[in-house]
């Protein structure tokens, strides 16, 4: 089944990190049930943009995400010693957003990553830049997945990011990104791929319907997960119903829970 990473609980959003400065427990844990009554599969906890404060600010969110949920969460920092204090608190298998190609950045997640029972987004970035052809990302896509692999990280475990980029730059980068996609989920079996899907219309007027259509044609293609707003009902209504159609919901159950549940209509 398609898994929604719930994008919200980021504190470069205003009021998310208002919250966290307030300790605010309450809009927070107000958020997170609303994420998982939608449909959220993971919580994202991203606590970075307040520089000095990482660390605190993650533990404080752990702490009172974990009274009001169940859902496993996913650890959103590119600093391994804020990862590996957050691993210790999740009381689900949790995962890991992100490692890239990056030499240095790389290289320092390996300590944090060896033995850890978690799940990890495997970002298409290396050290010469963002990806410039569906080629491009496959070929990294292959690298990363070997790198995890010969640290004892499960193909399973592996969600890659093959980095969405938005239209608005480049009238090939939603044909990019799928026809990599779709030889990843081929060549690379086992493995899942997921990625912030808003990313496809920065830049560009109307965004939300934009985001809905390319979320139907890329799980058209195999991607099986995204980081996105489980509390957009429209976007919802296309994942279930795209699931449907595409034969991954047995008697049409799902599509017809939801349809009954007032959030599926036209």
């Amino acid at each position: 089944m398609f898994e929604v990473i719930g994008e919200r609980i980021n504190t470069t959003l205003k009021k998310v990190q208002a919250a966290v400065i307030e300790r605010d427990a309450e809009h927070i844990k107000a958020d997170v049930k609303k994420q998982e009554a939608c449909g959220a599969s993971y919580i994202d906890v991203n606590a970075g943009a307040r520089i000095g404060h990482e660390k605190e600010d993650m533990a404080w969110l752990l702490e009172i995400i974990q009274e009001v949920t169940e859902l496993p969460l996913c650890l959103d920092s590119p600093d391994p010693e804020v990862l590996e204090m957050a691993y210790t608190m999740v009381t689900k298998t949790p995962m890991v957003n992100s490692i890239s190609l990056e030499k240095n950045r790389f290289e320092a997640m390996i300590p944090f990553l060896k033995g850890k029972d978690c799940k990890i987004i495997a970002l298409c970035m290396d050290d010469s830049g963002m990806p410039k052809s569906a080629d491009d990302i496959i070929n990294r896509a292959k690298d990363i997945v070997g790198e995890l692999e010969a640290i004892g990280v499960k193909r399973e475990n592996i969600y890659v990011d093959p980095l969405i980029q938005p239209m608005s730059v480049d009238k090939d980068n939603g044909n990019m990104v799928m026809d990599a996609v779709q030889a990843i989920m081929t060549d690379l079996e086992g493995v899942h791929t997921t990625g912030g899907l808003s990313n496809i219309s920065y830049g560009l007027p109307q965004r939300k319907i934009i985001n809905r259509i390319f979320l139907a044609m890329m799980m058209k293609v195999g991607f099986n997960s995204a980081i996105m707003d489980p509390l957009d009902t429209e976007i919802m209504a296309v994942m279930k119903t795209t699931e449907m159609i595409k034969g991954c919901d047995n008697y049409c159950m799902n599509y017809l829970k939801a349809v009954r549940a007032g959030n599926i209509k036209a």
